[in-house]
């Protein structure tokens, strides 16, 4: 298995390091380009030589069989399935605040290593904190333990600290028809910033970016409130909160109000509870249009970052994917094919909708019926999310563990971790690509099976007659074994990085 020590992570730039492992040659000769641009540090592309016709009918078939089996059980199964909860223990916010300021300080430090540090995405600790650590990690546990992120964000406690020094003040409530349009918006320009900007690892590029997005983040938490914007306007507070509605631990809290005319926070002591995946998106309230928007586009965009890397794709564009031109020559088909993607996705679930409300002849209204079957969107955004980056993770994380030991490249070795050795025979080689594959179909699939659960139980709050529940999710389920074939064939289809 291949490893290497920190003399593999140079100054020379990205391509010299690619040289050093497989796993990253593809990705450097993807995105080398005339123009300056940094390959992203989780990007790589392999062809998986498996049988996956077999694996894409099994995973099709294991949806169906989930749809039918759901069908023929008795009417309250899904409240009682979903009611079970094991009681663990019960803790406080008291400390709240000091985690939130800890984590704003790191957040801090690593915008200055952007500025300031190394130039080489897989030594400056701030891309791989962001990209693999933030957006892939932290996901993956908010998915798993609940809203961590409530606790770690770094705007909280410097929040808490402005309230304290200077009293309540008035803030503006900002209009209920707003929703969380101000999310969806910064989301996609996020999604942009990700997929399709020529250069999202340049560290100072994305010291600029992280650094102005926390500053006007911070700037509408006094204006419009902390509460009011979060669930608003904080694309990556209201992304994580949405992940956490499937986590396997439940947090029974109760409410008190703080002083300030729109800030409600925790009150002190919750009891945490053990509870079945999805078990809190059974009562969730229908979402608005907006949040209909914002989870649609949390999946499309994830499946757009696959799709764009296919062979197939850069051949509608007559593109050769062995010579791919780079990030910049492609800005424009990436946005179209982010936008496209998600107007694809968004027209078939509403159709779905559509035509499942007209099989179950429902009374109840479009907005309703779709705000409330989105939430079965949850348990496969977090599949596919979990599913393709996992690669980055393994791989990345490593270097993340070294970087931040020497964050402004100066010889430190902060946690011991600076010239860890960096394995990247992890996400490499025959052996790991198939348990890798096996473990990502695995996810999809499974992530598709407990979305089709918690659409039944959805479907229940709607269609209290049993014929009329089965019905209303047919169409939906269709949807969803599309979706599951979709998302194994971008698993296992030739792709440039």
């Amino acid at each position: 298995m291949p490893s290497f020590g920190k003399e593999g992570r140079t100054e020379g730039g990205a391509v010299e390091r690619c040289r050093l492992s497989l796993a990253l040659l593809l990705a450097a000769l993807c995105f080398a380009s005339p123009t300056p641009a940094f390959a992203h540090a989780s990007d790589r592309g392999h062809v998986l030589l498996l049988p996956t016709g077999y694996y894409v009918a099994g995973g099709a078939l294991a949806v169906a069989a989930s749809f039918l089996v759901l069908a023929l059980l008795p009417p309250d199964f899904p409240a009682r399935f979903w009611r079970r909860r094991l009681p663990l223990f019960a803790f406080g916010d008291g400390a709240r605040a000091v985690v939130s300021l800890i984590s704003f300080a790191g957040f801090a430090i690593l915008v200055a290593a952007g500025l300031f540090g190394s130039r080489d995405p897989l030594s400056n600790p701030l891309p791989l904190a962001i990209w693999t650590l933030l957006w892939v990690g932290l996901v993956l546990l908010q998915g798993l333990f609940g809203n961590l992120w409530s606790w770690l964000n770094p705007w909280y406690g410097p929040w808490r600290v402005i309230s304290r020094l200077f009293g309540n003040r008035k803030t503006w409530r900002p209009p209920a028809w707003l929703g969380c349009w101000p999310a969806f918006a910064l989301f996609f320009a996020f999604a942009w910033f990700e997929l399709i900007d020529p250069a999202p690892d340049d560290p100072a590029r994305l010291a600029w970016a992280a650094g102005l997005y926390w500053l006007l983040s911070f700037a509408a938490m006094l204006v419009f409130g902390y509460r009011d914007w979060t669930r608003r306007g904080e694309f990556l507070t209201v992304f994580l909160a949405m992940v956490a509605r499937f986590a396997l631990l439940e947090r029974n809290e109760g409410k008190r109000n703080e002083g300030g005319r729109n800030e409600v926070e925790r009150k002190e002591g919750g009891r945490l509870s053990l509870c079945w995946p999805g078990a809190k998106l059974s009562n969730a309230a229908p979402l608005s249009l907006s949040g209909i928007a914002f989870l649609l586009l949390a999946l499309s965009s994830v499946s757009f970052d696959g799709l764009s890397k296919t062979f197939f794709w850069l051949g509608l564009f007559g593109i050769n994917p062995l010579e791919v031109p780079g990030r910049t020559a492609v800005i424009g088909i990436g946005s179209f094919g982010l936008v496209l993607t998600f107007v694809l996705l968004a027209a078939a679930f509403i159709i779905a909708i559509v035509l499942g409300q007209h099989l179950a002849g429902s009374p109840h209204s479009l907005s309703q019926a779709a705000g409330l079957l989105v939430w079965s969107i949850v348990p496969i955004a977090l599949a596919y999310h979990v599913a393709h980056y996992l690669t980055a993770l393994l791989v990345d994380g490593q270097y993340a563990m070294a970087a931040l030991s020497d964050p402004f490249a100066l010889g430190w070795n902060l946690f011991g971790t600076a010239d860890m050795r960096i394995e990247a025979g992890a996400a490499a080689g025959a052996g790991s690509a198939w348990w890798l594959w096996n473990f990502q179909a695995g996810v999809i699939i499974i992530g598709h099976m407990l979305a089709v659960l918690v659409a039944h139980g959805l479907a229940w709050r709607l269609h209290p007659r049993p014929a009329g529940a089965a019905l209303s999710q047919f169409p939906l389920t269709v949807l969803m074994i599309a979706y599951t074939v979709f998302g194994l064939w971008l698993l296992a289809t030739p792709s440039v990085g």
